[in-house]
C-alpha cells in the first residue's frame, strides 16, 4: 500500500460467509478484490474510492465489543457514491436481492445550495445496509433562503 494513496477509514465488516459476502459485493454491486487471504477468510475489496474489508467471523482474530447478532452493522449505513446507480440495481433484480429502500431521487440542502442524489439501499448477506447513490447535480437553495428571510 502506498501511504496518502489509500483512504483514512476502511470499515472492517465481519461477516458469516466470505463467499457469500463477496459475491454480493463483487458480483452484483461492481466492487473488485484489491487482495485476499482465503485461509483467513479475509478479502480488502473497492469500487473506486470505496474501500471495505470482509472478514468472516470465527477465523483469525475478531476484534468483538459485543455479541455479533444478525443484523450486523444496526444503526449505520454505508455511503457508496457510484456514476450510476442503475447496472447495480439491474444486477441485484436480476438476482432476486430485496431492497431495504427502493430508488428515489433525493435533494439535500449543503449550505446555500441543494445536492441531488439517485439512491436507494439494500442490505448485504448479513444485513449491513449500503446505500448506493449517484449525483443528478446541484441547484441553488432558494426556497431555504427564502424561508428563513420570512421568519
Amino acid at each position: 500500500m502506498t501511504i496518502g494513496l489509500d483512504p483514512a477509514l476502511v470499515p472492517e465488516l465481519l461477516v458469516r460467509d466470505v463467499d457469500a459476502s463477496i459475491e454480493f459485493w463483487c458480483t452484483l454491486c461492481g466492487f473488485e478484490i484489491r487482495y485476499q487471504r482465503p485461509e483467513e477468510g479475509f478479502a480488502y475489496i473497492m469500487r473506486g474510492a470505496a474501500h471495505v474489508i470482509l472478514e468472516q467471523a470465527g477465523i483469525g482474530r475478531n476484534w468483538l465489543t459485543g455479541p455479533l447478532e444478525a443484523p450486523h452493522g444496526r444503526g449505520v449505513n454505508f455511503q457508496v457514491i457510484v456514476s450510476d446507480v442503475e447496472p447495480i440495481l439491474a444486477a441485484l433484480r436480476a438476482a432476486g436481492v430485496s431492497l431495504f429502500m427502493p430508488p428515489e431521487t433525493k435533494w439535500y440542502r449543503v449550505d446555500d445550495q441543494e445536492v441531488g442524489v439517485r439512491q436507494f439501499l439494500v442490505t448485504d448477506p448479513d444485513g449491513y445496509l449500503i446505500r448506493f447513490q449517484s449525483s443528478v447535480g446541484r441547484r441553488g437553495a432558494n426556497r431555504i433562503r427564502d424561508l428563513d428571510q420570512s421568519q
